[in-house]
């Protein structure tokens, strides 16, 4: 088991000497420079640290975009909170109103109106959300 194992890490650490200088012929071939120069390890360290603050940076301008995207959906989701409460009071005044005015409506209206006005007042609750949502 433990051959198999040095044999593994032996094929492993060829691989990454030859990625490695497939790495600096690259590089070599995009600055036009002398492989021979690429070759030393101050170069490659400096490649490397190049190479890795370039992700970091990439990496953080992700986290950026998905931070801006979290705190508009957090704000749109209180914008949209905010809009049904108003409609909840708006409701509650209505009946309030109704109630102080002393025609109290009968069952029967209460059942007829609450079918009809119910799927309205969700169309409209939905329209607004939405024109709420594009802006």
């Amino acid at each position: 088991e433990r051959d198999t194992w040095q044999r593994e890490r032996n094929i492993l650490q060829n691989a990454l000497k030859q990625a490695e200088s497939k790495l600096a012929k690259a590089t070599a071939g995009i600055e036009n420079k002398p492989v021979a120069e690429t070759s030393s390890p101050k170069v490659k360290s400096e490649f490397f640290f190049s190479f890795f603050f370039l992700q970091l940076q990439r990496l953080y301008r992700k986290y950026l975009r998905a931070e801006s995207f979290r705190k508009a959906l957090v704000y749109q989701k209180k914008y949209l909170l905010l809009l049904i409460g108003g409609f909840q009071d708006c409701e509650q005044a209505t009946l309030s109103l109704i109630a102080r005015m002393g025609s109290y409506p009968s069952p029967a209206d209460l059942h007829h109106s609450a079918s009809h006005s119910r799927p309205f007042t969700k169309f409209r609750c939905a329209v607004r959300a939405i024109i709420a949502v594009s802006r």
